[in-house]
């Protein structure tokens, strides 16, 4: 059997898609299936066929359901019942939704190659979920066993926070200004030293303010200043 190999040029894959035989453009029109069906028939995806009720999940028509009436396989696209809009011209036209958009609710089971290829999945997929179920549980254990010493880790700190905290110890004050107080006789209700020396400045200050009269200023009264005759020069000698 010949190998495909994946193609990453945009040109060419588009040229892929333009020119794709029948059978691959039904495999195209692919849809998720819901929750309910995965679980009943052991399939995830299936192509859309008409008869199929459907979802749309995105767009502006997001939410809609109704029954498949169209396929389109040229332009791949769907067709939903009841899913119109309005030209301008006044005709109501269906509106074409891709499958990505999509998601089955319903199958339409009249094909009895459909149901074969319904049941070929669901044994494949049998297998796959019992290791599923069988490996979670191991899981669980693992996760278990890692996570107790960190919860005995997180313990450990919170009881750490809860501990009190040791309130720093006042600094035992200088023994020089205790002395002076001592010396000097004063209590301690007559404030600090600073405010002591600055009570003790005021009143000095008013002394000697007190002490220094001013002295009364002398009327002084000026003087008028001589002026001096003007002499005129004698012409000629003595």
């Amino acid at each position: 059997m010949q190998k495909t190999r994946q193609i990453k040029n945009p040109r060419k894959q588009r040229k892929i898609l333009h020119n794709a035989p029948a059978h691959l453009r039904h495999k195209l029109m692919a849809a998720p299936l819901s929750k309910e069906l995965v679980a009943s028939k052991g399939a995830k995806t299936l192509p859309v066929r008409k008869g199929d009720t459907i979802r749309i999940m995105r767009g502006d028509h997001a939410g809609f359901e109704g029954k498949v009436s169209r396929m389109d396989l040229k332009r791949y696209r769907i067709f939903v019942e009841g899913l119109t809009r309005e030209k301008v011209d006044g005709t109501n036209i269906f509106v074409a939704v891709h499958p990505s958009k999509v998601m089955i609710k319903s199958l339409n089971l009249y094909d009895k190659w459909r149901k074969a290829i319904l049941e070929r999945k669901h044994t494949l997929e049998l297998p796959k979920a019992q290791e599923r179920a069988t490996a979670q549980p191991a899981k669980k254990i693992a996760k278990t066993k890692e996570e107790k010493p960190v919860k005995a880790t997180k313990d450990a700190l919170i009881e750490e926070k809860q501990l009190p905290e040791e309130k720093p110890t006042a600094k035992p004050k200088a023994a020089g200004k205790k002395t002076r107080a001592k010396r000097e006789g004063l209590t301690t209700t007559e404030g600090k030293p600073a405010q002591r020396k600055r009570k003790e400045k005021a009143p000095v200050a008013k002394a000697k303010s007190s002490s220094i009269e001013k002295k009364p200023k002398k009327a002084t009264t000026k003087t008028p200043t001589k002026q001096k005759a003007f002499v005129p020069e004698k012409e000629g000698g003595t």
